[in-house]
């Protein structure tokens, strides 16, 4: 069921059309889980101490709505100051002229003006990172304020890629502002660093020839390693841990393990060690 969360988030479910959507709004609790209570004060302690928070994502806003008033709660706005639906990425993050215009929301219908700039937090439709940074210049009255993109990246080529390209990172443990995709939030793995008896290690490629075992880093993991700035498989990991907290960076002078909290995958430690 969340993979199909996944695959059709982007299609508006005003008009309960197909199979899925309908199933959804009957039945939630079937396909979401709810973020657990660390989680929320997590956010709220963000928010009290300055930070600001975003919400982006390309669902509608009628499917975020629907979503993180299950995961979050009836109250989820409050835990943003600023909330993008249908941010259609990885377009969001395009430069002029590609740039689509914020447009308001009415009844989650799309304003058929554009706007020029956008003046202040709320909630949006589209729009790109450029506008966006320019409001957040003036919420923090920074010239260059510092980004946190808290991306759960469920496609390399929409979220990681272009966003890193775009994006100027600060550094993990002095951050101003949080991007983050909240429909993915609460999505628990029982194992973080199992195998698929189907597919093998998301990050360790293993040929068998003659006997013989051959392992090589796959495509996934490169792109982590050089789209990212550190793995976390559950917001939960580290919504206990003081707003300072210093994690271990991605980097190519470091051990291949370091990065990911609270620990390595299995595979990626056994492939460190031949």
């Amino acid at each position: 069921p969340i993979r199909n969360h996944v695959l059709f988030g982007h299609i508006s479910c005003l008009e309960d059309t197909g199979t899925y959507f309908p199933s959804v709004k009957r039945c939630p609790g079937r396909y979401l889980q709810p973020c657990s209570d660390a989680v929320k004060r997590w956010l709220r302690s963000m928010k009290k101490s300055g930070k600001i928070l975003l919400l982006i994502t390309s669902s509608h806003s009628d499917y975020c709505r629907l979503v993180c008033e299950h995961i979050l709660g009836s109250d989820f706005e409050e835990l943003f100051d600023i909330i993008i639906t249908n941010a259609l990425k990885p377009g969001f993050f395009s430069l002029v002229p590609q740039q689509r215009p914020f447009r308001t929301l009415v009844d989650d219908v799309e304003d058929s003006e554009g706007l020029p700039s956008l003046e202040k937090p709320g909630w949006y439709s589209q729009g790109n990172w450029p506008h966006l940074h320019e409001l957040l210049k003036t919420m923090t009255n920074k010239t260059e304020p510092k980004v946190m993109s808290g991306q759960a990246a469920n496609n390399h080529k929409t979220d990681n890629s272009p966003r890193s390209k775009t994006l100027r990172q600060g550094n993990a443990e002095d951050q101003k502002t949080l991007q983050a995709k909240s429909k993915q939030l609460c999505v628990r793995m029982k194992s973080p660093s199992a195998v698929s008896n189907q597919w093998g290690s998301y990050f360790v490629d293993v040929q068998k020839n003659e006997g013989e075992e051959t392992r090589s880093l796959t495509w996934c993991c490169h792109s982590i390693h050089t789209y990212s700035t550190m793995a976390i498989p559950s917001i939960e990991a580290i919504a206990d841990l003081p707003l300072d907290f210093k994690f271990q960076r991605f980097s190519s002078d470091k051990p291949i393990t370091t990065g990911y909290y609270p620990r390595p995958p299995d595979s990626l430690l056994k492939w460190e060690e031949n």
